[in-house]
């Protein structure tokens, strides 16, 4: 005779649902008391060994259920990324870094504007921050100013579009290649810390004053900033991912866009941003030290003048320059990578 008792520590099948639906119901209740606790200001924990190991039960969290329902802060009793008081901290906190940096470059005028005003420096070189910022404003109204800036914005834009489009072509052709790879990491790590501010007398050499010199020194430095990172992101495909899409007859080139491409993209997106910065650091300097027509010639034009003025203004003006480059390339690259997970953890912090 079989004996239709359960077994002592067993649950019958029958039962079972009815089981756990009955304990889903009492935790609901017990964090609806919870809840009522907190709004109250108790912010005691009142559970037990029992209550803590049920938490484990999965429920559903509704988004569209109101704040004061269980169904929004789910079986944990923690609000959901749905509701609203995740956006209103996310804005806190984006409010919290842009006060902290607007308080950053308040310092940075405030520490500029007094000291020549106390003596510490030599009022005539280094002239207060309120004199130079009316320097910059003039100098928008000026054309030869904006002629200067179009001068050093297209040799910057040159010399990154030459640089990318090599560095990433060759950069997926070497890191495709496991002999490729080995045959140039010795050339490359010795050409790489070379500084392209050394090259300056050979590009004079070659092409004189002209903006040629000038590409050449960007091209030369922002070639190895992308190179690196192609390099980095064709060596980080995925084995497993390559070899399924062998098995399923993807040729080289498929395999290149499907495969390799997605992978390397926010390394290459990171090394364009990196060279968009040294891109205009090299444009400057060379026009300051060879004379190429530009932002950097017309610093180094105030200077020998002695309009010190003027020279800080056009600083400032370099400066302004760099950030709205960052700032457009950001954007770019989150619009590019809006897909990755990085850019969408960046988003939603």
């Amino acid at each position: 005779m079989t004996d239709e008792r359960a077994r002592p520590g067993r649950r019958s099948r029958g039962k079972a649902p009815l089981d756990r639906d009955a304990e889903i119901h009492r935790l609901h209740r017990w964090e609806s008391s919870a809840a009522t606790d907190r709004r109250g200001g108790d912010i005691r924990r009142h559970t037990d060994v029992s209550t803590s190991a049920a938490l484990d039960i999965p429920t559903r969290p509704d988004p569209a259920a109101p704040l004061s329902s269980v169904a929004q802060s789910g079986a944990t009793g923690r609000a959901t990324t749905s509701g609203p008081g995740r956006a209103r901290r996310r804005r806190r906190r984006g409010l919290g870094t842009k006060a902290l940096g607007a308080a950053g470059v308040v310092g940075m005028l405030l520490t500029w504007e007094l000291l020549p005003l106390t003596g510490l420096v030599n009022a005539r070189f280094l002239p207060p921050a309120h004199e130079a910022i009316g320097g910059l404003i003039t100098n928008f109204g000026l054309t030869d100013f904006w002629v200067a800036v179009g001068d050093t914005m297209q040799a910057w834009a040159v010399g990154m579009i030459i640089a990318v489009v090599l560095a990433t072509v060759l950069g997926f052709i070497i890191g495709s290649s496991t002999f490729l790879r080995r045959f140039t990491n010795s050339t490359i790590e010795f050409l790489r810390p070379v500084p392209s501010v050394a090259l300056i007398p050979l590009a004079v050499l070659l092409f004189g004053v002209g903006i040629e010199s000038s590409l050449m020194l960007i091209v030369y430095a922002c070639f190895w900033q992308v190179l690196i990172q192609v390099l980095y992101g064709v060596a980080d495909v995925d084995a497993v991912a390559m070899n399924t899409a062998r098995s399923y007859g993807l040729g080289p080139f498929a395999r290149m866009r499907y495969v390799t491409f997605p992978t390397a993209l926010p390394y290459v997106m990171t090394g364009i941003r990196l060279a968009a910065a040294v891109a205009l650091i090299l444009a400057i300097t060379a026009q300051l030290i060879i004379g190429t027509p530009g932002l950097g010639a017309e610093i180094a034009s105030a200077q020998s003048g002695g309009n010190y003025i003027s020279m800080y203004a056009l600083v400032l003006a370099t400066g302004l320059l760099g950030v709205l480059i960052n700032l457009a390339m950001r954007i770019i690259e989150r619009k590019i990578l809006s897909w990755h997970s990085s850019v969408r953890t960046e988003v939603a912090a």
